[in-house]
């Protein structure tokens, strides 16, 4: 088959199920993100070199965990009372420090090599984590809200799809040639202008604004698309880091033409909890 027809089919077929699956209802998407979740931590080791099956046992049993004492305390009775604020307030923190470790990672060139202990804190906080922010942004600041989450995506498909086109267009300045040489300023220039763009549009056209953030709305999605293009950039580096130390193009090969589930979503899972703190700074400034 055609290269160019089968990476065509593959990102269609992933876009319908993950558009599909947030559409349907918030079990759907809980499940096919823990799917997805379980598939990056088997990408993910193996580009660190770590034993497999017990980080997915154990992050997909976190993530479940979460969920239900977040979403379904009441409906299950749980016989012990989490706050599920401040429950989200310590894996932030948790997460948020991973991060800085991340871009630290990311731009110390000595940098080389990952010792055990790192391994397993870039598990946790690198990749588990932020699918647990990736379903409560999701939520916004009241009920399930899948234009959210959505909005997220388009967000991050419309900066990717624009810093390569532009990049490919007019790009002569290398972004982060070490790492990844193809990047450009003027792509990633690019990918910006037209992330701010679609979040205009978003907020104007397809989002329906909380009352109190109504005339807000554009300003919210303009932040989070810059957010959007400045962190998930960070991201994606992050990740062709550690495909760089592991010697490999893609994190795994589930998606004919595009890799793994973890290239798809490098940008998302890192973008994911800085995009949940804002909207918990949001809240409380209202």
């Amino acid at each position: 088959m055609n290269e160019t027809l089968k990476r065509g089919i593959s990102g269609a077929v992933y876009i319908i199920l993950l558009i599909a699956s947030i559409l349907f209802s918030k079990e759907s998407f809980f499940v096919l993100f823990g799917v997805f979740l379980a598939i990056t931590i088997f990408e993910f080791c193996s580009l660190i070199q770590i034993n497999k099956i017990a980080p997915i046992i154990l992050g997909t049993s976190l993530y479940v965990s979460i969920i239900l004492a977040n979403h379904y305390k009441q409906k299950l009775n749980l016989a012990f009372d989490i706050n599920s604020k401040q429950l989200n307030l310590v894996l932030l923190v948790i997460t948020l420090v991973v991060s800085v470790k991340c871009i630290l990672f990311l731009f110390y060139d000595r940098i080389q090599s990952i010792s055990n202990s790192s391994k397993y804190l870039y598990l946790l906080g690198y990749i588990i984590l932020p699918f647990i922010f990736i379903t409560e942004i999701s939520f916004g600041i009241d009920d399930y809200n899948p234009k959210i989450i959505i909005g997220l995506f388009i967000l991050v498909w419309t900066n990717d799809t624009f810093a390569y086109i532009v990049g490919k267009s007019i790009g002569k300045h290398k972004l982060f040639e070490r790492i990844s040489p193809k990047k450009t300023i003027e792509g990633f220039l690019g990918g910006v202008v037209f992330a701010i763009l679609a979040g205009v549009l978003i907020s104007k056209f397809y989002i329906k604004a909380s009352p109190q953030f109504s005339s807000k709305s554009i300003l919210i999605w303009v932040t989070i698309a810059i957010l959007v293009s400045v962190i998930g950039t960070v991201g994606d580096l992050i990740e062709s880091k550690f495909k760089r130390i592991a010697n490999v193009k893609d994190s795994g090969k589930i998606m004919p033409g595009h890799g793994g589930i973890l290239d798809r979503l490098d940008s998302v899972i890192f973008v994911a909890p800085f995009v949940f703190l804002f909207y918990q700074i949001l809240n409380y400034v209202s």
